[in-house]
């Protein structure tokens, strides 16, 4: 028999963490297929094992909400009605996921297979990502709402959320690999920062990036992945008063698909924003960031923003050859990631808001 919280719409917890562990699957051969268009020279055609992984996950995610939908059909819900809160969106995109992924077959089989910075703009690619980015933010979105989350959830009960949006944003750091400051090598950051300038590196997709790239192409990648990654974090935060961990377990998945991309030979700079989450994770427990707590919202997207990016040239510098030799850029570089977090911060939440409560009898329901 469904619980009371079902009846109203909402799944309960399990169903969630059900769907962003089968979305992980999905996730996961995302990853593996970016590590081989970056790593394996050769792809000639649409059939390789990298995409049997990448569409088996997305056959188990789909069938897992199509099956809720089927169910709640079957309990005599009729049209919209049978859809449960929050998946609808990624129900609408399993059809056209599965359009877009036809296209790409004819794509590749006519066009052959990209191998430089086009892989990027492919139109079939685009359409892909878009519509995966909508199922796996499902258990996001179902959460979002759901009576028994309350606005201090626990760990284990906003853990489906977090890991679906953590995967949402590792499409975009995916597709924006061009400007990804996670890709690149210690000794690389310290000569960029060391001379000032230098030769440009290859695109992604040619291959593991040499060591020598300009500082320009450094400075833009940090800027640009510094926004990526931490529009989910302040996204979250202004809903509910995260759990200590979540900012840790969204960076550990968000390391990931650059680790893939690099064959994880940048460990040490990976590993740096994973500690990065931690420190995150200690300036919430700190600053209790919320919605209602705009100065300590603003003072977290700008202290976390500057303790990241002041790691990431700290290990650089630790794992990389030592100090870079221009101090303007390594000690500059934090300064402007944390003026971007603080502006960020007041994008997401120009005015303090008033929480609202949810109804007692909402909660105890959806608990049932």
């Amino acid at each position: 028999m469904a619980n009371t919280g079902e009846s109203r719409g909402w799944v309960a917890p399990r169903t969630d963490l059900v769907t962003a562990l089968l979305g992980t699957w999905f996730g996961a051969g995302l990853m593996i297929d970016a590590w081989a268009h970056n790593n394996l020279t050769e792809l000639e055609t649409f059939f390789t094992p990298w995409h049997a992984v990448f569409y088996s996950g997305f056959a188990v995610v789909s069938g897992w909400i199509i099956w809720q939908v089927w169910r709640n059909a079957r309990a005599g819900r009729q049209g919209l009605a049978a859809v449960p809160t929050g998946y609808l969106a990624g129900l609408v995109a399993i059809p056209a996921f599965a359009a877009f992924g036809l296209a790409d077959m004819v794509w590749h089989t006519i066009l052959g297979i990209e191998t430089t910075i086009d892989i990027f703009f492919s139109p079939s690619h685009l359409g892909l990502v878009v519509t995966m980015m909508l199922i796996i933010t499902t258990p996001l979105r179902s959460a979002w709402k759901a009576p028994d989350v309350g606005d201090r959830p626990s760990l284990g009960r906003l853990l489906p959320a977090l890991a679906g949006l953590a995967f949402a944003t590792t499409l975009v750091s995916l597709f924006l690999s061009y400007g990804d400051a996670l890709q690149y090598r210690p000794q690389a950051i310290v000569q960029a920062l060391s001379l000032g300038q230098g030769p440009a590196a290859a695109p992604p997709g040619a291959g593991p990036r040499p060591v020598a790239v300009g500082a320009d192409r450094v400075a833009v990648a940090m800027v640009v992945t510094n926004v990526v990654m931490l529009c989910p974090v302040l996204l979250l935060a202004r809903r509910w008063l995260l759990p200590f961990g979540s900012v840790t377990i969204m960076y550990t998945i968000m390391a990931l698909m650059p680790g893939a991309q690099t064959a994880f030979r940048n460990l040490p700079i990976l590993l740096s924003f994973v500690a990065a989450g931690f420190v995150s994770d200690l300036l919430i427990r700190l600053l209790r960031p919320s919605g209602e707590r705009r100065a300590a919202y603003w003072a977290f997207a700008g202290l976390s923003a500057s303790i990241t990016w002041s790691l990431y040239i700290a290990v650089a510098s630790a794992t990389g050859g030592g100090l870079p030799g221009v101090p303007e850029l390594w000690t500059g570089a934090p300064v402007v990631a944390g003026l971007i977090g603080l502006a960020l911060g007041a994008l997401f939440l120009p005015n303090a808001v008033t929480a609202q409560p949810v109804p007692l009898s909402a909660a105890v329901a959806g608990r049932a």
